[in-house]
C-alpha cells in the first residue's frame, strides 16, 4: 500500500511519527502553512517558518524515506492581524520554489473582510504562478463558508478544477462536488471526520477527486489516520485499486497540477546546513 497524506503538519510531529508513517505505507506528504497556536508578532517569523518547510522539514522526512512538499500562504486566521498581512507582498518570492506545490491554506476562519482580501489576493497569486490552491473551510458555519468560498473562486482567475476544498463533511460535500472542485476530508479525532463516516461518504459520492488527510498537528490528532481509512475501506468491500485511487493517485493528480511534485526519495545528505536530526550528531 502506498499513501500520500495531502495535508499534515509535520513541523509539530516527532521523528517517531515519521517512522510509524513509513511503516504504515506513507511515502509522501504535503505540509500546508498554518498558524503556530499563538499569534505571530512580525512578518519575519513567517519567513523563517517558510524556510523550514522548504529546507529542514524535507530533509527530516527524507531520513525516513518520505518525500515532503509544502503549500505556502498567509492562513485565514492570521489574515485578520495587520501585523501579518505584509506577508502577502512577500509570498511571490516563495511561490517560485520547487518544493511548493500549491498556495495554501487559504480560505475562511471567521469570514471577515480581511479574510476576503487575503483569499482574493492569494487566488490571484496561485493563478499567476500556475499553482493549484488548497482552501480551508471554516470550522464554524461550514456551509455558509463553503458557499462564500465557491463564489469567490468563481470570480477569480483560478479555475475551480485547480482548487481543493478541505475539511469537508456531510453538510458540505454535495455542493463542493457540484462546484467542480477537488474534495478534501480531514480524518481527525473528536472534531472532524472519522473512518466510518469517511467510508460512508465514499459510498454515497464515489472516490473520484476525493483526497483524505490526517491534518495531524500538535492537537489530539493521529498521523496514521490515512492508513486507518484505507483499512476501513478494505474492511467494507472496497478493493486495493479503490484505496490506491483515494490515498495515492488522487493527491498525486491534484498536486501534480503544479508541475513540481517529485515522489522519489534518493540519497540524502547526513546534515542540513550543518545540522542533523541526531542529538550530538555532526
Amino acid at each position: 500500500m502506498r499513501i500520500l497524506d495531502p495535508h499534515i503538519h509535520m513541523t509539530s510531529r516527532t521523528t517517531d511519527d515519521y517512522q510509524a508513517m513509513y511503516a504504515a505505507g506513507v511515502r509522501a506528504v504535503v505540509e500546508p502553512a498554518f498558524w503556530l497556536g499563538q499569534p505571530r508578532t512580525a512578518p519575519a517569523s513567517f519567513y523563517d517558518y517558510f524556510d523550514s518547510l522548504l529546507g529542514w522539514e524535507p530533509f527530516r522526512a527524507a531520513q525516513y524515506g518520505i518525500a515532503h512538499h509544502c503549500t505556502l500562504a498567509l492562513n485565514p486566521k492570521e489574515a485578520n492581524d495587520p501585523r501579518c498581512t505584509p506577508v502577502l507582498d512577500e509570498l511571490p518570492r516563495y511561490l517560485v520554489k520547487d518544493n511548493v506545490v500549491a498556495v495554501g491554506e487559504i480560505g475562511y476562519d471567521s469570514m471577515t473582510p480581511a479574510e476576503d482580501t487575503a483569499l482574493t489576493t492569494q487566488l490571484q497569486l496561485a493563478a499567476d504562478h500556475e499553482l493549484p490552491a488548497l482552501v480551508h473551510t471554516p470550522h464554524r458555519d461550514k456551509l455558509a463558508g463553503l458557499r462564500r468560498t465557491i463564489d469567490v473562486v468563481r470570480e477569480s482567475a483560478l479555475p475551480l478544477d485547480r482548487v481543493l476544498i478541505d475539511h469537508l463533511n456531510e453538510t458540505t460535500v454535495k455542493e463542493a462536488k457540484d462546484s467542480g472542485c477537488w474534495l478534501g476530508f480531514s480524518v481527525y479525532p473528536d472534531t472532524k471526520m472519522d473512518e466510518a463516516r469517511m467510508v460512508e461518504i465514499l459510498r454515497e459520492f464515489g472516490p473520484e477527486r476525493v483526497l483524505v488527510n490526517s491534518a495531524a498537528d500538535w492537537g489530539n490528532s493521529d498521523p496514521l489516520k490515512t492508513r486507518k481509512v484505507a483499512d476501513a475501506m478494505l474492511a467494507t468491500g472496497y478493493d486495493e485499486d479503490d484505496v490506491d485511487l483515494v490515498l495515492w493517485r488522487n493527491p498525486v493528480a491534484f498536486y501534480g497540477l503544479s508541475g513540481r511534485l517529485a515522489l522519489d526519495v534518493t540519497g540524502t545528505d547526513a546534515t542540513h546546513e550543518g545540522n542533523s536530526i541526531l542529538r550530538g550528531g555532526a
